[in-house]
């Protein structure tokens, strides 16, 4: 099996940002963000999906955190996306249920080639420390809209944002582990009729 790694650079205005993964690592991450809280969650991705991440993110945060988190977003699904090349021998398809304590996360994701959100999560607070959770929905949808996948979140209950947001990043890795996954039994062949993806 050929290396399945990646590097991607975003230069914008508002956001200097550089991602390093491979799809078969060890589960390790260095984070270099300015948003702490972030790093928690990615290093959660990093170590449930068995992706090494390399980041490093300078934005605008003196406004806020906004464009930060949805560029890393959309970095880190160019970087997957191109990692997983043209996707041959994936399982495809990834889920995984998640608890902390009180709450408890569904993550379901396709590498359908079809970018699409489906987030249905009520935090009950507006901010982790000084993260703003509305955030998690914008580094989510930007990862979608670049990796070209369909994915579907669901926090089912938890009274506690910080637990909500974690079940979720757990979740998300391990989906993201079970759907880039070599199946033996299909490792030279596209997981799609069309015979693409």
């Amino acid at each position: 099996m050929s290396s399945r790694r990646a590097e991607v650079t975003r230069n914008t205005k508002e956001t200097q940002i550089t991602v390093a993964v491979n799809l078969d690592g060890h589960g390790t991450s260095r984070l270099n963000t300015g948003l702490p809280f972030l790093e928690h969650m990615l290093d959660q991705v990093a170590r449930h999906g068995l992706i090494d991440i390399t980041l490093e993110a300078k934005g605008d945060l003196h406004i806020d955190a906004h464009h930060t988190v949805e560029d890393i977003g959309i970095t880190l699904g160019q970087a997957i996306a191109k990692a997983a090349g043209e996707k041959k021998g994936i399982r495809r398809y990834g889920h995984a249920y998640v608890p902390l304590d009180e709450a408890l996360s569904r993550v379901v994701i396709d590498f359908s080639g079809r970018p699409g959100l489906e987030y249905h999560v009520d935090f009950p607070r507006a901010r982790v420390g000084e993260f703003d959770v509305d955030l998690v929905h914008e580094f989510f949808q930007g990862f979608c809209n670049h990796a070209l996948v369909t994915l579907h979140i669901d926090c089912l209950r938890g009274k506690n944002a910080h637990h909500n947001a974690e079940t979720i990043f757990k979740a998300f890795g391990r989906a993201l582990r079970m759907a880039l996954e070599i199946d033996a039994r299909e490792a030279n062949s596209i997981p799609s009729t069309k015979g693409s993806l």
